[in-house]
Order: structure tokens, then C-alpha cells, then sequence
């Protein structure tokens, strides 16, 4: 009330089901009957496990035992641990056909090309002098690419902060302006609201951002 911000009438249209027991997945009552071993669970274990030892064992990811390994083989266990409970229409609809055949790929594909464009840009383009020269520019250029209804140019600036190149303020304003595809099913009900959305994201995230570069973040 204090900024006069009520939710769009558009967000009732939303339909989810989340009383139906086939998605109810951390529901204990659920756990007696343990999940069946169909094909899609045995070859997601198997694919996860691998990749569990492969990283574990150094083979693939970071070589030394640090933060980094850490985080990835705590979320390949949680993930483990999700894929082994969750029910089969769960497995099947939400993670197979939408997370992994819908996204996955893509998030592959924009997290490939992000890097290969900043290793490219440091080589051959040097990008790195550019950048630290022009990062204000900078900052409102990440503001401005938040704008895209696609999550997958935001890598562009994960992978120039994981190298160094761009300060925390400018991933920071990125990560705030950006909201992937979320923001399409309000879009196709109401512009209006969809505006006022990024709109408002716009200008609290480069103004953070700002602060931010400013006090040398």
C-alpha cells in the first residue's frame, strides 16, 4: 500500500496444480511407495552419477577440491535426490519434456557461445582494454540487453565477470533488470503490466548498479 502496488488481475488467470498428487513431490506420505523405475529415471541417475564421479574425481570441472567443486557436487546431489523421488508424471512433464528437452539445450548453447565470444573478444578483439575503459558504457549496455525477454544473453555478462573483465555492479544490474522468458505469459495478457514490470526493474537495477560502480563494487 505504501506505493499503491496492487498484483495484475492477471496473475488469477494463472492455472497450477499443485493439489494434484502426481506433482506433489516432497510430500512424505509419497515417499512409502518409492517412485517407479522407468527408463527416463534409470538413464537421468546413470547420466547424473557419472558426472558425480567425473567431477568428484577431477576429470572434468575444477581440478582442485574448492568452493567451486563443492557447490557443483552439492547441486548434482540435490538434484540426484530430486530426480530419484520425484513422481513419474512429474519426471516425465515437468523435468523431461519441458526442463531438459525444452531449455537445457539452450541454456547449453547460450552458455557456449558467451564464452567463446569473450575468449574471442580477449584474443582477437581486445575486448578486455575496451571494457575497462568504457564500463559505464558498459553498465547501461547490460541494463539495456536485461531488456530481452531471454535469459541467455544475460551469460554474455556471467562469463565476462567469471573472467574478470566487468565488476560486481554490472552482473548485478543484469541480474536484476533480466527475468528470462517469465515474463511472456504476463505479456501476453497484459502489456500494461508487462511495462510497468520492466520498467520498474529498469530503473532500480541500473540505479543500484550505479551506487554500486560508484563505491567501487
Amino acid at each position: 500500500q505504501l506505493f499503491k502496488i496492487k498484483p495484475s488481475e492477471e496473475c488469477k488467470l494463472a492455472q497450477l496444480h499443485l493439489n494434484d498428487e502426481r506433482c506433489r513431490c516432497f510430500d512424505i506420505r509419497l515417499w512409502k511407495s518409492f517412485p517407479h523405475i522407468i527408463l527416463i529415471r534409470i538413464i537421468l541417475l546413470l547420466l547424473l552419477v557419472i558426472l558425480i564421479f567425473l567431477i568428484g574425481a577431477g576429470f572434468i570441472g575444477p581440478v582442485n577440491f574448492g568452493w567451486e567443486k563443492i557447490t557443483l557436487v552439492i547441486l548434482l546431489l540435490v538434484t540426484l535426490f530430486v530426480i530419484s523421488t520425484v513422481p513419474d508424471h512429474y519426471l516425465k512433464e515437468h523435468i523431461w519434456h519441458h526442463i531438459i528437452r525444452e531449455h537445457i539445450w539452450r541454456v547449453f548453447l547460450w552458455t557456449f557461445f558467451a564464452l567463446l565470444f569473450v575468449q574471442f573478444g580477449m584474443k582477437y578483439l581486445n575486448l578486455e582494454p575496451f571494457i575497462r575503459t568504457h564500463l559505464t558504457w558498459v553498465l547501461l549496455i547490460s541494463a539495456l540487453v536485461g531488456i530481452i525477454p531471454e535469459s541467455g544473453p544475460h551469460f554474455i555478462f556471467v562469463a565476462m565477470f567469471s573472467k574478470g573483465l566487468i565488476p560486481f555492479s554490472v552482473l548485478l544490474t543484469s541480474s536484476i533488470v533480466q527475468d528470462g522468458h517469465g515474463l511472456l505469459p504476463l505479456l501476453s495478457y497484459s502489456v500494461r503490466d508487462s511495462l510497468l514490470i520492466k520498467s520498474f526493474k529498469l530503473f532500480f537495477g541500473l540505479g543500484l548498479g550505479i551506487i554500486l560502480y560508484f563505491i567501487g563494487l
